[in-house]
């Protein structure tokens, strides 16, 4: 046997089909708590007990759907990741990447895009402004009614993993404004650098195995307009559970 075509590409290379990674560096999909359902005529957010994974390559989603459960199906949107997985599971076992984790505070406005960037107390960015004192409230609960009335930004923690079970798949990105994860970066940020997972100068940070987890919480209130009814909501919690050992690209691919 003998393949008499492979020339046919010398003459148009940019046509040539090309081999998809194996251990892509790139952002391959995202894990999502939650979705748009339509409610009469409305698009309403609704709460996922189960991780939703949004991609735009095929081969993701069947390896998801295969890993998680559920299965890869279209859904309407105008972004590179038209297909989702509602997955079984509301834990995976996640390799975070080095400094992977993200926090900040942010604001975007319809057709403006980002117009507030800052830590609570200073700007990030744009660069004109970064360093000056960004006029947030200084106490939480006044911070959580500025952004309700969208008079402010919300939490945006932004965590970088790849999937433990399938490493070559490439990047998955988690984006919470959950402030019951804001309240836990603390105890997350003290566990990462435990592991070394922050760079410093020129020594790349150490990637952290972990859990993603959407946990319910159920509770009925003492106290307050809802007092004596149960209240029940999802939070997003990653927990740590230490150093990762990450195989070389060359024996991913084997594995793959």
């Amino acid at each position: 046997m003998a393949n008499h075509l492979t020339k046919i590409w010398d003459a148009d290379p940019d046509a040539a089909p090309k081999e998809r990674s194996t251990y892509a560096d790139d952002v391959v999909g995202r894990f999502r708590s939650g979705r748009l359902v339509k409610m009469g005529g409305k698009d309403v957010p609704e709460s996922l007990n189960e991780w939703r994974v949004t991609t735009g390559d095929p081969v993701v989603a069947d390896r998801i759907a295969e890993l998680m459960g559920g299965a890869s199906e279209e859904w309407e949107t105008d972004k590179e990741d038209n297909l989702q997985i509602l997955t079984d599971a509301s834990t995976v076992t996640i390799i975070i990447e080095p400094d992977g984790v993200d926090a900040s505070f942010k604001q975007f406005v319809p057709g403006a895009g980002m117009t507030h960037h800052c830590d609570g107390f200073e700007y990030l960015s744009p660069d004109e402004d970064k360093g000056r004192p960004c006029g947030c409230p200084s106490l939480v609960a006044e911070r959580k009614l500025a952004a309700d009335k969208m008079r402010g930004p919300k939490p945006s923690v932004d965590v970088k993993f790849r999937v433990a079970d399938a490493p070559e798949l490439g990047i998955f990105r988690f984006n919470s404004g959950s402030w019951k994860l804001v309240e836990a970066l603390a105890p997350l940020f003290r566990s990462l650098d435990e592991y070394g997972n922050a760079s410093d100068g020129d020594v790349k940070g150490t990637p952290v195995r972990a859990t993603l987890t959407i946990e319910n919480v159920t509770f009925t209130p003492q106290k307050g307009p809802r007092a004596g009814q149960e209240v029940s909501y999802n939070k997003p919690v990653i927990k740590v559970l230490g150093a990762a050992e990450i195989a070389e690209p060359a024996d991913l691919a084997k594995a793959a």
